[in-house]
């Protein structure tokens, strides 16, 4: 009898024991489970995914402008609020980072889902392989040529462009009227207009000239104008570009001294009366408003050789291939709407890249609708993977033609010689 009453006292503790057990695995969090089973927390992702947990999509941008984040901010919180299956956030990445970050991400497979990117950079990233490929995707009809082409890579639509600017002739219209002279159209009317229009204290004509991308930014109008391509420096109309630069300099129309000025310098010495024209662009139309509002000036054409042509700037979107790739589509389908894009591009300060929304955009300025006229002969920089290195090249061959150590024959082709290294690659 003792033994039988032993044999079950032992089995109702372990009947206990096991009950113990079974419950206090069952109380045990979902990670502490994962991590027994030897999961991860993907499994608990996907698991509170398809429970109905909203996906992350996150932006990177680059404007410091505290208005650009804020309007950017209300864009997606307005997103945000017309569907339940994602959630749009930016995050803020220096200009002077945001090449470099993005580099290193895409080693390290750590990067955002979507980028607003400076567009001559685009098709450095796109040759990389980390956009995605949205050719047929979206319908990019209604968008002027330029900004559409800074998107395309071998014939692949890569990204969709955000906003546009461009470039013109800004022009004082006292100095002009004193000096006798009508607005130049031409190469040869801007070298006389720049000659009557210097003086001791004023130079007739400037742009930024230094030597990197926003030199190059500069100058190409007056390759493109002349009949070549950002490739082709070393021909009779790259020669020609680099000798009528040159000749500027040479008798005192252009200051030499635009080799180290930037755009915003540039437009500086305009507002202070040192220059008569420069070329510059849309976005220094607000400061010069406000810093200089009785001052007397206008824009124009760029003038031209052959052809009428401006110089492009801007932002574009483009979607970083991964799993939120079609999410990330639908966000961009969104914000690049005519409708859409008409709520906000103004606000930006931007000339929307949507011919159907441009061509609406600031009523009754004549300035900005200047700007929006000039939008059909933007031109992109490049494109080209190797972008950056081919600019180096064209900014350094303008750039000894200004300081005279070189002359433009043999300036172009030293840059040529770079240029087709580069393109054989």
């Amino acid at each position: 009898m003792k033994k039988l009453l032993s044999v079950l006292l032992l089995f109702v503790l372990a009947v206990s024991l096991l009950a113990g057990c079974k419950g206090t695995k069952d109380t045990k969090d979902t990670a502490n489970i994962a991590a027994e089973n030897g999961t991860d927390n993907k499994d608990s992702e996907t698991a509170a995914k398809s429970a109905g947990e909203k996906k992350n999509i996150v932006i990177w941008y680059y404007w410091e402008n505290e208005s650009h984040q804020q309007l950017l901010d209300g864009i997606l919180k307005k997103y945000n609020g017309t569907q339940e299956t994602v959630t749009v956030e930016a995050k803020y990445v220096p200009f002077a980072d945001f090449k470099k970050q993005l580099s290193i991400g895409a080693t390290a497979s750590e990067l955002p889902d979507i980028v607003i990117i400076d567009n001559p950079d685009h098709a450095a990233y796109a040759a990389m392989g980390i956009f995605e490929d949205i050719t047929g995707k979206i319908d990019v009809s209604q968008y002027y040529d330029g900004p559409i082409s800074s998107c395309t890579v071998d014939g692949k639509l890569y990204g969709v462009p955000f906003g546009s600017n461009c470039l013109a002739l800004f022009y004082n219209e006292d100095m002009l009227k004193a000096a006798g002279c009508e607005v130049p159209a031409t190469w040869e009317e801007l070298a006389e207009v720049a000659k009557k229009t210097t003086t001791d204290k004023v130079s007739g004509f400037a742009f930024s000239a230094l030597q990197n991308e926003e030199g190059t930014f500069n100058f190409l109008p007056w390759m493109w104008s002349a009949g070549t391509t950002s490739y082709e420096i070393n021909n009779e109309a790259g020669i020609k570009a680099l000798t009528f630069i040159g000749d500027l300099v040479k008798n005192g129309s252009m200051i030499k001294e635009a080799i180290n000025w930037t755009q915003g310098d540039t437009m500086n010495q305009f507002i202070s009366g040192n220059l008569a024209m420069m070329i510059n662009g849309t976005w220094q139309v607000p400061t010069m408003r406000s810093q200089a509002p009785d001052l007397h000036w206008n824009v124009a054409m760029i003038p031209k050789d052959k052809e009428d042509v401006s110089g492009l700037g801007g932002e574009n979107f483009a979607i970083i291939k991964n799993e939120n790739a079609e999410a990330s589509l639908e966000f961009i389908k969104y914000v690049t709407s005519k409708d859409e894009v008409k709520s906000y591009i103004d606000g930006f300060g931007y000339i929307a890249s949507r011919k159907d929304v441009a061509q609406t955009q600031y009523e009754g300025d004549a300035v900005m609708q200047h700007f929006i006229k000039e939008m059909q002969y933007a031109k992109a920089r490049g494109p080209h993977a190797s972008w950056p290195e081919i600019s180096d090249a064209i900014s350094l061959a303008f750039n000894e033609v200004i300081t005279e150590t070189s002359t433009p024959a043999d300036a172009a082709e030293k840059a040529q010689t770079t240029i087709d290294g580069i393109l054989k690659q």
